[in-house]
Protein backbone atom coordinates (compact mmCIF):
# COMPACT_ATOMS: atom_id res chain seq x y z
CA UNK A 1 0.00 0.00 0.00
CA UNK A 2 1.28 3.51 -1.01
CA UNK A 3 1.99 6.31 1.65
CA UNK A 4 -0.54 8.17 2.87
CA UNK A 5 -1.01 11.06 4.36
CA UNK A 6 -4.44 11.84 6.59
CA UNK A 7 -4.58 15.57 7.71
CA UNK A 8 -6.60 16.81 10.49
CA UNK A 9 -7.28 20.12 11.60
CA UNK A 10 -9.26 22.39 14.22
CA UNK A 11 -9.28 24.95 16.34
CA UNK A 12 -8.25 24.13 20.59
CA UNK A 13 -9.37 21.20 22.48
CA UNK A 14 -11.57 19.50 19.51
CA UNK A 15 -10.76 16.43 20.61
CA UNK A 16 -8.38 15.95 17.30
CA UNK A 17 -5.44 13.75 19.16
CA UNK A 18 -8.17 11.62 20.55
CA UNK A 19 -10.23 11.09 17.52
CA UNK A 20 -6.81 10.92 15.58
CA UNK A 21 -4.91 8.79 17.81
CA UNK A 22 -7.75 6.26 17.92
CA UNK A 23 -7.81 6.38 13.61
CA UNK A 24 -4.32 5.80 13.20
CA UNK A 25 -4.23 2.81 15.54
CA UNK A 26 -7.41 1.53 13.48
CA UNK A 27 -5.51 2.04 10.38
CA UNK A 28 -1.95 0.67 11.39
CA UNK A 29 -0.95 4.28 10.66
CA UNK A 30 1.61 6.41 13.17
CA UNK A 31 -0.09 8.71 15.11
CA UNK A 32 1.93 12.57 15.60
CA UNK A 33 0.80 15.09 17.71
CA UNK A 34 1.88 18.46 16.51
CA UNK A 35 -0.15 20.14 19.48
CA UNK A 36 2.28 18.51 21.65
CA UNK A 37 5.52 20.00 19.77
CA UNK A 38 4.53 23.13 20.50
CA UNK A 39 3.45 22.76 24.06
CA UNK A 40 7.13 21.12 24.29
CA UNK A 41 8.98 23.96 23.23
CA UNK A 42 6.20 26.48 25.36
CA UNK A 43 7.53 23.91 28.02
CA UNK A 44 11.14 24.37 27.23
CA UNK A 45 10.28 28.46 26.51
CA UNK A 46 9.22 28.74 29.98
CA UNK A 47 11.89 26.71 31.89
CA UNK A 48 14.04 29.09 30.17
CA UNK A 49 12.92 31.34 32.37
CA UNK A 50 11.57 33.42 29.07
CA UNK A 51 8.70 35.82 27.99
CA UNK A 52 6.55 33.34 25.83
CA UNK A 53 5.72 36.79 24.22
CA UNK A 54 9.35 37.90 23.28
CA UNK A 55 9.19 36.46 20.17
CA UNK A 56 13.20 37.23 19.41
CA UNK A 57 14.21 35.65 22.83
CA UNK A 58 11.88 32.75 22.12
CA UNK A 59 13.22 32.18 18.70
CA UNK A 60 17.09 31.92 19.55
CA UNK A 61 16.00 28.97 21.69
CA UNK A 62 15.78 26.96 18.38
CA UNK A 63 19.21 25.51 18.04
CA UNK A 64 18.86 24.14 21.41
CA UNK A 65 15.34 22.48 21.38
CA UNK A 66 15.48 18.84 20.46
CA UNK A 67 11.68 17.46 20.35
CA UNK A 68 10.98 13.37 20.47
CA UNK A 69 7.59 11.77 19.88
CA UNK A 70 7.22 8.24 21.30
CA UNK A 71 4.18 5.49 20.23
CA UNK A 72 2.99 5.74 23.93
CA UNK A 73 2.59 9.33 23.86
CA UNK A 74 5.55 10.18 25.66
CA UNK A 75 6.90 13.65 24.85
CA UNK A 76 11.00 14.33 25.22
CA UNK A 77 12.32 17.83 25.10
CA UNK A 78 15.95 18.59 25.41
CA UNK A 79 16.51 15.55 27.84
CA UNK A 80 13.11 15.81 29.84
CA UNK A 81 10.39 14.36 29.73
CA UNK A 82 7.57 16.71 29.79
CA UNK A 83 4.80 14.07 28.78
CA UNK A 84 2.61 15.58 31.96
CA UNK A 85 4.27 19.11 31.83
CA UNK A 86 2.93 20.51 28.36
CA UNK A 87 -0.68 19.87 29.62
CA UNK A 88 -0.82 22.37 32.28
CA UNK A 89 -2.62 25.72 32.45
CA UNK A 90 1.00 27.96 32.64
CA UNK A 91 1.71 26.39 29.18
CA UNK A 92 -1.71 26.15 27.76
CA UNK A 93 -2.18 29.84 28.44
CA UNK A 94 1.23 30.49 26.15
CA UNK A 95 1.60 27.70 23.43
CA UNK A 96 -0.60 30.21 21.33
CA UNK A 97 1.95 32.46 21.29
CA UNK A 98 4.85 30.22 20.72
CA UNK A 99 2.83 28.62 17.86
CA UNK A 100 2.35 32.19 16.09
CA UNK A 101 6.21 32.64 15.76
CA UNK A 102 7.25 31.92 12.09
CA UNK A 103 10.58 30.61 12.41
CA UNK A 104 9.70 28.48 15.03
CA UNK A 105 7.07 27.17 12.61
CA UNK A 106 9.37 26.86 10.24
CA UNK A 107 11.75 24.61 12.51
CA UNK A 108 8.32 21.79 13.75
CA UNK A 109 7.06 22.32 10.44
CA UNK A 110 10.46 20.79 8.76
CA UNK A 111 10.55 18.43 11.90
CA UNK A 112 6.93 17.22 10.80
CA UNK A 113 7.94 16.84 7.17
CA UNK A 114 10.71 14.54 8.13
CA UNK A 115 8.70 12.28 10.63
CA UNK A 116 6.26 11.33 7.94
CA UNK A 117 8.75 10.85 5.03
CA UNK A 118 8.79 6.80 5.10
CA UNK A 119 5.42 5.78 7.19
CA UNK A 120 1.70 6.63 6.61
CA UNK A 121 0.49 8.90 9.30
CA UNK A 122 -2.07 10.91 10.80
CA UNK A 123 -0.99 13.78 11.49
CA UNK A 124 -3.37 16.76 13.62
CA UNK A 125 -2.64 20.23 14.21
CA UNK A 126 -3.74 23.52 13.00
CA UNK A 127 -2.10 24.13 9.38
CA UNK A 128 -1.35 20.69 8.59
CA UNK A 129 -3.88 20.72 5.40
CA UNK A 130 -3.31 24.35 4.46
CA UNK A 131 0.31 24.01 5.19
CA UNK A 132 2.64 21.36 6.19
CA UNK A 133 1.05 19.03 3.75
CA UNK A 134 -0.94 20.57 1.27
CA UNK A 135 -0.85 17.82 -1.37
CA UNK A 136 -2.92 15.00 1.79
CA UNK A 137 -4.54 12.62 0.83
CA UNK A 138 -7.33 13.70 2.96
CA UNK A 139 -7.73 16.67 5.42
CA UNK A 140 -10.50 16.96 7.75
CA UNK A 141 -11.55 20.04 9.50
CA UNK A 142 -12.73 18.76 13.23
CA UNK A 143 -14.57 21.54 14.85
CA UNK A 144 -17.11 21.57 18.25
CA UNK A 145 -18.53 24.41 19.58
CA UNK A 146 -16.49 26.45 22.08
CA UNK A 147 -18.82 25.11 25.20
CA UNK A 148 -18.40 21.41 24.22
CA UNK A 149 -14.55 22.06 23.84
CA UNK A 150 -14.00 23.62 27.47
CA UNK A 151 -16.37 20.57 29.10
CA UNK A 152 -13.93 17.86 27.10
CA UNK A 153 -10.69 20.19 28.45
CA UNK A 154 -12.60 20.39 31.82
CA UNK A 155 -13.18 16.97 32.60
CA UNK A 156 -9.56 16.09 30.82
CA UNK A 157 -7.71 18.32 33.49
CA UNK A 158 -9.79 17.10 36.25
CA UNK A 159 -9.02 13.55 35.57
CA UNK A 160 -5.06 13.96 34.94
CA UNK A 161 -5.33 15.87 38.44
CA UNK A 162 -4.52 19.58 36.52
CA UNK A 163 -5.98 22.45 38.91
CA UNK A 164 -8.57 24.95 36.45
CA UNK A 165 -12.03 26.31 37.04
CA UNK A 166 -14.16 25.90 33.80
CA UNK A 167 -14.72 29.43 33.10
CA UNK A 168 -11.15 29.97 32.88
CA UNK A 169 -10.99 26.82 30.56
CA UNK A 170 -13.49 28.73 28.39
CA UNK A 171 -11.52 31.70 28.32
CA UNK A 172 -8.57 29.94 27.16
CA UNK A 173 -10.37 28.40 24.54
CA UNK A 174 -11.34 31.53 23.24
CA UNK A 175 -7.87 33.30 23.50
CA UNK A 176 -5.85 30.17 21.55
CA UNK A 177 -9.08 30.54 19.03
CA UNK A 178 -8.18 34.48 18.66
CA UNK A 179 -4.91 34.05 18.10
CA UNK A 180 -4.64 30.75 16.11
CA UNK A 181 -6.66 32.34 13.74
CA UNK A 182 -5.23 35.78 13.48
CA UNK A 183 -1.61 35.08 13.08
CA UNK A 184 0.40 36.33 10.14
CA UNK A 185 2.01 33.28 9.43
CA UNK A 186 -0.17 29.91 8.51
CA UNK A 187 -3.23 30.65 10.71
CA UNK A 188 -6.00 28.63 11.37
CA UNK A 189 -8.41 27.98 8.86
CA UNK A 190 -10.24 24.90 6.86
CA UNK A 191 -8.02 23.93 3.77
CA UNK A 192 -10.44 24.77 0.39
CA UNK A 193 -10.28 20.86 0.14
CA UNK A 194 -10.98 19.56 3.76
CA UNK A 195 -14.22 17.81 4.76
CA UNK A 196 -15.57 19.49 8.23
CA UNK A 197 -16.27 17.10 11.25
CA UNK A 198 -18.32 18.38 13.83
CA UNK A 199 -17.91 16.41 16.89
CA UNK A 200 -20.45 18.65 19.12
CA UNK A 201 -22.86 15.53 19.04
CA UNK A 202 -20.88 12.76 18.97
CA UNK A 203 -18.71 10.94 21.67
CA UNK A 204 -15.74 9.60 21.16
CA UNK A 205 -16.26 6.55 19.13
CA UNK A 206 -19.00 8.05 16.76
CA UNK A 207 -16.20 10.87 16.04
CA UNK A 208 -13.74 8.26 15.57
CA UNK A 209 -16.41 6.25 13.12
CA UNK A 210 -17.21 9.33 11.34
CA UNK A 211 -13.37 10.46 10.52
CA UNK A 212 -12.88 6.24 9.92
CA UNK A 213 -15.68 7.21 7.03
CA UNK A 214 -14.30 10.20 5.59
CA UNK A 215 -10.77 8.32 4.87
CA UNK A 216 -12.93 5.45 3.84
CA UNK A 217 -14.89 7.01 0.77
CA UNK A 218 -11.84 9.41 0.03
CA UNK A 219 -8.54 6.90 -0.40
CA UNK A 220 -11.03 3.51 -0.93
CA UNK A 221 -9.09 1.87 1.94
CA UNK A 222 -10.45 -0.90 4.45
Amino acid sequence: MKKVIIAVDGPAAAGKSTISKIVAKKLGFTYIDTGAMYRAFTEYVLRKGVNPQDEKACCELIPEVEIELFPDGKVMCSGKDVTKEIREPHVSGNVSYIASYKDIRLAMVDLQRKMAEKVSVVMDGRDIGTYVFPNADVKVFQIASVEERAKRRFKENQEKGIPCTFEDIVEDVKKRDRIDSSRAFAPLKPAEDSIELDTSKLNIEESAEAMLKIIFDKTGIK
